[in-house]
């Protein structure tokens, strides 16, 4: 009998352990996903990608604050960099015409899915389920 509880032990552990990596990897894909959707972005805007090309590049790059963005003033100019050493491995570096466009392309995305849903809930609210009878698996 004790056997049998510590195997049911393990498996349950093992189930456990299973369920989150799983968890885990999902995650990893979603901000992996929002990653390169704000890469898009920044492209569209006007940054340019500086690749890590070069071992001294790639270990400059994974010393930066990564996926986010951050300014650095150059011989009196304001830059605004994005660091990506796991997808691209590359820098973003634009101006501030550049951050600006930017800017109002995350606007525009934004207010193009809250159109997009206030147009499915529109389809939804109108739409007559009724029409096509019970829904019942077993009809």
């Amino acid at each position: 009998m004790k056997k049998v509880m510590v195997r049911l032990a393990m498996t349950l552990l093992a189930l456990v352990l299973v369920l989150a990596l799983a968890g885990c990897a999902a995650v990893q894909e979603v901000k992996k996903n929002e990653a390169a959707d704000k890469e898009q972005l920044l492209a569209a805007a006007g940054f340019k990608v500086k690749l890590a090309d070069t071992p001294q590049k790639m270990t400059n790059l994974q010393a930066l604050p990564q996926r986010q963005l951050f300014t650095k003033e150059r011989q009196g100019k304001v830059y605004y960099l994005y660091a990506d050493a796991l997808n691209c491995k590359c820098l973003y570096v634009g101006d501030q015409a550049a951050y600006q466009r930017f800017q109002e392309l995350q606007v525009e995305r934004q207010i193009a899915a809250q159109q997009r849903m206030a147009a499915e809930m529109n389809y939804e609210s109108q739409f007559d389920w009724d029409m096509y009878g019970p829904w019942d698996p077993w009809w």
